[in-house]
Parts: structure tokens; C-alpha cells; sequence
């Protein structure tokens, strides 16, 4: 393990991901909210930071294998997590506990949603976008942006690519070279970025607001500048760009740019992966409306099919947008969504969650079981669409899905012995293992009045969620460690 090499990649990362502080503190200086000097300090300690990491091995340039890629990726999500908790804890007003500021650091770049803070509406415009912006780089993953430059710094970004980009088949690439791959990806993420922004200003936002709220849109993020999130404009137009919006952010990147490379969009619909997703939100939806119509929760028809289509696309995508309404739902409708989201969106988007084509491989495995068992000398095979699946292609599922549920127990166990209540435990363990944000219970609303070690728990689950499991368990076997 090239030990040396690997700080020198941590150095440069830390250093580029220090000037990402600069633009809150402009926003600022700019409305003159007095919160910027959190971040300038913040700034300068984050470069210090990556410099120190970087100076002493900037000779130790080699090419990355496997192993270093996977490390490179843990340890860059973990030290970029708690350099970005440092703006909260500079915060003088509010001030807000270490705990609290990796909490909340964590959960914008691993675009989870959940937050420690209450009284967002009259926090400083430098914070709430700084939050807004977190997920925003976290979303595509600003490893798959730093794979773009580390190829002129000497640092081949193969490893780190196939490490941070989420989905079952990793391998694959869009273009020839990983960093043309990684430039492509952030060209159709930033276009979507300022398509949501503009749609949003259009529809009343203001420009702060529009700009914050397509950060976290087309990052699946969930945070919101206001308390109330998207509840807080009561506007049907700005729910449905945002149910709109999520749906194109949920769906595989990859096929994002083969329709553009194409310029037909019906490539979309070639893709099995994209009509399961869409028919999984379509039966959502329907399923909310048609409760939510027969209890009368809405006084339109109207009114509640916009309820329902913005909160199960907002919940089963794991971006977490909220109405102020929706905890007056019918218990079953946010415990559905709450297991919606264990579904999340497609692979290679910015949902978290299992992935639809992981579920489907699941669903498309039990059957083959079961066909077996009524044909024991039969030959089945698992296609998805027309393409016939190798085993180990689904033996790879199972294990991702056996990992998942380890994970996802001894998560729940373990903040149950914090004292939560089994409810709680549940849904926050959900709610950061899939990146989604709201749970139920004791933190329906907000993760401040959970104990410290309950938090610190939650951050362990959300990298879990946003590496994707193996990434991070990968590091605990004894075999990662042979020379």
C-alpha cells in the first residue's frame, strides 16, 4: 500500500475542496448577513490542511491499483466530512455543538437530508447556501469531478471512478478516457442544474431560493432553506418542477448522455431499468392519491393528486423534500414511502437506496427459485430486457443485498442500546441508510434531540449508504490489508 501516495491524493482533493468555501462567504458579503467570516476561516484552515497533506509527498507520484482507489475514496469522504464541518463550527450565532457540525456536514455530502438545525428561516444566507451547495457536490460526487484533473497532477483516475460511482456494473464508460467520462457526467449535471434554477425562479422562487433549492433538486438531497421545505412556498407549480426534476435526477446518468449522444429520446425507454423506475413512481403516486382522496385530506381532487405525486417521488427518490401537510397523512401512506425508498432511484443516478435494477435482479432471482423448484432440471436464465445476466452478476446482488441488511440490523441495534425507541431506530436508520433524510418518531422533524453517540452512529450509515456498502466494508476484511 502506497501509503505516501495516497496522502498526496487526500492533500490535493482537501485543497481543491477548500475553495468551495469561498462562494458562501461571498453570498455574505453580498447580503451582508455577517456570517462570512465562519467560512473564510474555515477556508484557510482546509487548505493548510490539504497543503500540509500534500508538500512532504508531492514527489510521491504513482499509479493507483484497486486497493489504494477504494482507500483513497474512504478516507477522501471522511476527511472531506469533517473538513466541511468546520463553517459550523466556526459559527458564533448560532453556535452549534462538534457533534452537531460533522452531523450536519455529513448529511449534505452524502445528500442524506437530515439535519440537526431548526430555525432555518432566520439563519444567516452564507449557511443556507453553504448546505444547499454541500449536497451539491456530493451529489455526482466530487471525486468523480476531481478524476477530471488528477490525470494532469500525474494520478490515473480509473480506481477512484470505479470506488465512487454508484450501481451494480462499474466497469463501464461512457467515453473512452475516465476523465472525458467524468467531464461529460458534470457537463449534463450542471445544464440540469441551472434548468431546475431558472424553472423555479420562473415559478416565484427568488433567485437565492431557486439557486439553493436546484442545488439539492438535482442532488437528491432533500435540504431546504426554510423549516417548512418545500412546504414553505405552498405553490402546485414549484411541487411539480420539483417532482419533475427529481424523476430526471433519479434516472441513470449514463442513459442521460446516450440520449444526448443519440438526440433521440426514446433511448430512454430501450432502457429496462428507466420504464420499472417510472412504473414504480406512477403506482406511487396513484396508490397516495387514492388514500388521500378517500380520507378526504385534500379538499380537490386536484390538490391531492399534486400532494401525493410530489411526496412519493420526493420520499421514494430519497431527496426528502417535505410539505407541512404530510405528517397529517394517514400513518400508512409514510410508512409505505418510507420503504419506497429502499428502492431510491436508478443506478448511476444521485438516489441512494438499494437501486431499482438491484431490486428488479432480486425480484427476477426469487423467481427463478421458484421455477426451479417446480422444474429442478430446467435451465433458467435472468434477463434483464433482452440481455441474458451472468451468475455472477447476481451473485454479486445477493451479496450487496446481504450486506445491506447486516448493515442496516446492527445499525438499528446499536442506536436502540443509544435509547431510542424501536420506531425511531427503525426509520433513522432507513432514512441515513438510504440517504432519504425524514424519518418518524423522535426524528420526524429534525436529528437534534437524539443523543451524540446516536448521531455519530447515523454518520457511520450514511457513508455506508453513499459508498454503497462495499466500498466501506471492503476495508474490514483481512484480505483488503495482504500485501
Amino acid at each position: 500500500m502506497k501509503y505516501r501516495a495516497i496522502i498526496r491524493i487526500l492533500g490535493i482533493l482537501v485543497g481543491i475542496f477548500s475553495f468551495t468555501m469561498l462562494p458562501p462567504a461571498l453570498v455574505s458579503l453580498i447580503y451582508k448577513d455577517g456570517g462570512g467570516l465562519a467560512f473564510v476561516l474555515a477556508f484557510v484552515a482546509s487548505f493548510l490542511i490539504g497543503l500540509t497533506m500534500w508538500y512532504p509527498n508531492r514527489q510521491q507520484v504513482s499509479e493507483l491499483k484497486a486497493r489504494e482507489g477504494f482507500l483513497i475514496v474512504v478516507l477522501f469522504w471522511t476527511v472531506l466530512g469533517l473538513a466541511g464541518s468546520l463553517p459550523f463550527a466556526f459559527m458564533s450565532a448560532p453556535s452549534i455543538s462538534m457533534t452537531d457540525a460533522i452531523f450536519e456536514s455529513f448529511s449534505g455530502l452524502t445528500t442524506t437530508g437530515a439535519t440537526v438545525l431548526t430555525g432555518l428561516d432566520f439563519y444567516p444566507k452564507a449557511v443556507l447556501f453553504y448546505r444547499q451547495q454541500l449536497q451539491w457536490l456530493g451529489g455526482m460526487g466530487i471525486i468523480v469531478l476531481a478524476v477530471a484533473i488528477l490525470p494532469m497532477l500525474g494520478v490515473g483516475g480509473l480506481q477512484l471512478y470505479r470506488a465512487e460511482t454508484p450501481g451494480p456494473v462499474k466497469d463501464s464508460k461512457m467515453t473512452p478516457r475516465i476523465a472525458d467520462t467524468a467531464k461529460h457526467l458534470w457537463y449534463i449535471y450542471l445544464t440540469l442544474t441551472i434548468a431546475c434554477a431558472v424553472a423555479y425562479w420562473a415559478a416565484g422562487m427568488t433567485f437565492f431560493d431557486a439557486i439553493c433549492h436546484s442545488f439539492s433538486t438535482i442532488a437528491i438531497g432533500g435540504f431546504s432553506t426554510h423549516d417548512a421545505s418545500l412546504g414553505y412556498f405552498d405553490s402546485p407549480i414549484i411541487n411539480w418542477i420539483c417532482v419533475v426534476f427529481l424523476l430526471i435526477s433519479g434516472v441513470n446518468f449514463a442513459l442521460h448522455y446516450g440520449v444526448v449522444k443519440t438526440r433521440s429520446i426514446f433511448t430512454y425507454f430501450k432502457d429496462p431499468e428507466f420504464k420499472i423506475f417510472l412504473l414504480i413512481q406512477l403506482a406511487l403516486t396513484l396508490l397516495c392519491f387514492s388514500v388521500l382522496w378517500q380520507h378526504q385530506v385534500y379538499d380537490t381532487a386536484e390538490t391531492a393528486f399534486n400532494q401525493a405525486a410530489f411526496q412519493a417521488v420526493s420520499i421514494s427518490t430519497t431527496a426528502g423534500f417535505a410539505t407541512d401537510s404530510f405528517s397529517d397523512w394517514p400513518l400508512f401512506l409514510p410508512i409505505l414511502l418510507l420503504f419506497a425508498s429502499f428502492i431510491g432511484g436508478c443506478a448511476g443516478s444521485t438516489g441512494g437506496g438499494l437501486k431499482v435494477v438491484r431490486v428488479v435482479l432480486l425480484y427476477l432471482q426469487g423467481v427463478r427459485e421458484l421455477n426451479r423448484l417446480v422444474h429442478p432440471k430446467a435451465v433458467f436464465s435472468i434477463k434483464l430486457g433482452r440481455r441474458a445476466l451472468p451468475d455472477k452478476v447476481v451473485d454479486a446482488i445477493w451479496g450487496f443485498f446481504s450486506a445491506y441488511a447486516l448493515v442496516f440490523v446492527v445499525t438499528m441495534i446499536s442506536l436502540m442500546a443509544t435509547g431510542m425507541n424501536d420506531l425511531t431506530a427503525f426509520s433513522a436508520t432507513a432514512a441515513c441508510l438510504n440517504n432519504l433524510g425524514p424519518g418518524l418518531g423522535e426524528v420526524a422533524a429534525h436529528f437534534g434531540n437524539i443523543p451524540d453517540t446516536a448521531k455519530q452512529i447515523l454518520v457511520v450509515a450514511m457513508l455506508f449508504g453513499r459508498l454503497e456498502i462495499f466500498t466501506l466494508l471492503v476495508l474490514f476484511t483481512p484480505t483488503f490489508w495482504r500485501s
